[in-house]
């Protein structure tokens, strides 16, 4: 065979530098994948996100107030019963009874007191003693009042306190408040105005 017959030949690349480079850039990338697969299964995972609603206000309870009967004479300029609430300081009754008079002894008074279901508040004039203290049990007995006690209650005037001074010595003592619409010039109306304010505890 002659020499222009044969096939070039060419240098074999194994074991040059060239392929023992790709070979260790191969096994770089290999290992590393490997690390960074190991690395991502150890991670913890992250925390879920929990979304929490803001908390819901809880209504105050509010309480019903009690309201109570406070009766109001001397020098004041509207006299009579009052429904008030439960512990209503003294010197705002004043103020719904449009206020003390210019004579009014105010110091007789105290008005940073609370007010209690059934009290008769008489302000005093400049000079004058009250004639009956402003306390919670000072309800006036129908028995015993005089006439000018009587004319001091909503509604009774000079005439119908006469008339229940008079009933009272002709009949005997009042037994029930209920019997005061036996006396002229007094009807249902009236008694439910002075009901608070009054007694019949000295009957026999």
């Amino acid at each position: 065979m002659s020499a222009s017959n044969r096939s070039p030949t060419y240098p074999s690349k194994e074991g040059s530098p060239w392929q023992t480079l790709r070979e260790a850039i191969v096994l770089g990338a290999t290992l590393a994948s490997f690390i960074a697969s190991i690395w991502l299964l150890r991670r913890p995972a992250p925390a879920a996100i929990r979304i929490v609603p803001p908390p819901t206000p809880v209504p105050t309870p509010t309480s019903t107030p009690i309201w109570i009967h406070v009766y109001l004479t001397g020098a004041i300029h509207a006299p009579g019963v009052y429904t008030v609430p439960q512990g209503l300081r003294i010197w705002a009754i004043l103020e719904l009874a449009g206020g003390a008079r210019s004579d009014a002894d105010l110091e007789a008074l105290n008005l940073a007191a609370p007010a209690t279901d059934g009290m008769h508040l008489h302000v005093p004039r400049q000079g004058e003693r009250p004639a009956i203290p402003p306390t919670p049990s000072a309800r006036l007995d129908l028995n015993i009042a005089s006439v000018e006690e009587l004319e001091r209650l909503p509604g009774i005037g000079p005439r119908t306190a006469q008339a229940i001074v008079d009933y009272r010595l002709k009949h005997g003592p009042f037994r029930h408040l209920e019997d005061l619409l036996a006396v002229p010039g007094i009807g249902p109306a009236t008694l439910e105005r002075i009901r608070p304010l009054v007694t019949v505890t000295s009957a026999p």
